[in-house]
């Protein structure tokens, strides 16, 4: 008897209600992965983009070919950047639940992604980041205040109200505007690198996106072109697990991982351990350096979880297994940075208990300081006049007439 396709609906391992489940999960032993040279040809190392780079492992012990050997002043610098995000996150996550703020999207569980990718790369390098990576802009110094501006829409925000909280930016920080459009800066960083490369300068761009955008045709657009014409760039996916309310099976991972789409264009594919801040270090960095003496572009799959609801609008207990990061099998990246810190760098608990205290003292005084600029229910409030500039060079004449308009509806009140 001759069977019938059928229409294949990809399972999600744990539903509310269900125990956690990460059986799927493929890893790779802390240490195990070979470390090819940086100028190998994506088609000769296709085994990185199956298996899992790891260094750390269950004790806290760094193994294998991929250690990047960085001193205890460096790990403390990390384990700060980390820790300052989460506790940024966690303080505007309770502003926004008390209503001072309208909307917020933390990283936790995603502190390594942001912080070690960053920290491997260089100031001059242009980075094009996703919404759950504030890290990067922490690790870049850009101040806590601007950024809790830019969630009040005050008078001081990076974008004069024109951009939905979180869509940060910094020209100074290289850091190009996040988008709301999934997707977009995949192509926009491959084309920035693109012209670099044309220029003869030294630097490289970097981009971010969840799984969940990997099924964008823009996550293709870019590869094809990065792949073509070789651009200096780093294309990372952040495979959470879980985009909004979608397993990450649904955006193709069940099949295979997100990083072997990478060979399927010549592109070297990694797939790392995202909540092991050496391993994602040293992956950066191996793959900066192939960008940097022409090697060509690099995707990084980077395993991690969101621990978190997708944001303040989002509830993950309709739609997944109850306390299910406590069961996820790579850990937390700040807990794991730590305890290799207290095993080999002279780190303590009290140390950390101290680093807690001061970087908390100091989120509380940057969100006080930037009320002082506005916030959603008292003044002062952002000129209206904004809304008529940084679109043309030369103000065309029906946007000067409405704004004369506005000026002599406001000043007849």
């Amino acid at each position: 008897m001759q069977r019938r396709s059928r229409l294949h609906v990809p399972p999600t391992p744990a539903r509310p209600g269900e125990a956690p489940d990460f059986s799927y999960l493929q890893l790779s032993e802390a240490g195990a992965v070979r470390r090819p040279d940086v100028s190998a040809r994506a088609r000769e190392i296709g085994f990185l983009s199956l298996e899992l780079v790891r260094v750390l492992d269950d004790k806290h012990e760094a193994r294998g070919p991929w250690d990047p050997h960085l001193d205890a002043a460096e790990l403390e610098i990390g384990l700060r950047h980390m820790l300052l995000t989460r506790i940024f996150d966690e303080r505007m996550q309770r502003t926004q639940r008390a209503g001072k703020i309208s909307f917020y999207m933390r990283s936790l569980g995603d502190e390594a992604v942001a912080v070690a990718q960053c920290m491997a790369l260089r100031p001059g390098d242009m980075l094009f980041p996703s919404y759950r990576n504030q890290g990067l802009h922490i690790v870049r110094g850009i101040p806590l205040v601007d950024m809790m501006c830019q969630l009040l829409s005050n008078t001081r925000d990076m974008c004069k109200g024109r951009q939905l909280p979180v869509m940060y930016h910094s020209a100074a920080g290289r850091l190009f505007s996040i988008s709301g459009n999934l997707g977009t800066q995949f192509p926009q960083a491959v084309g920035w690198a693109m012209a670099a490369a044309i220029k003869g300068e030294d630097h490289l761009a970097a981009s971010w996106i969840g799984e969940g955008a990997s099924a964008e045709a823009d996550f293709h657009h870019a590869l094809l072109f990065a792949a073509v014409y070789q651009a200096p760039v780093i294309l990372n996916v952040v495979n959470n697990q879980w985009a909004i309310s979608t397993f990450q099976g649904y955006a193709g991972g069940e099949q295979r991982s997100f990083a072997a789409r990478g060979p399927g264009y010549g592109i070297a594919g990694v797939r790392v351990d995202g909540n092991d801040f050496l391993a994602v270090h040293a992956v950066t960095q191996w793959a900066a350096q192939r960008a940097r003496t022409g090697a060509g572009p690099t995707l990084i799959e980077l395993v991690t979880y969101r621990a978190a609801a997708h944001s303040t609008s989002d509830d993950p207990a309709r739609y997944r297994a109850k306390d299910d990061y406590a069961h996820w099998p790579l850990g937390d990246p700040i807990e794991r940075l730590k305890q290799h810190l207290i095993k080999h760098g002279g780190w303590s608990e009290e140390r950390h208990r101290a680093l807690a205290a001061e970087l908390e003292s100091l989120v509380a005084a940057s969100w006080k300081e930037a009320a002082t600029y506005g916030t959603l229910t008292e003044g002062p409030r952002l000129d209206p006049d904004l809304m008529f500039e940084d679109v043309f060079k030369e103000m065309p004449l029906n946007l000067q007439r409405q704004r004369e308009a506005m000026r002599a509806e406001r000043n007849s009140k």
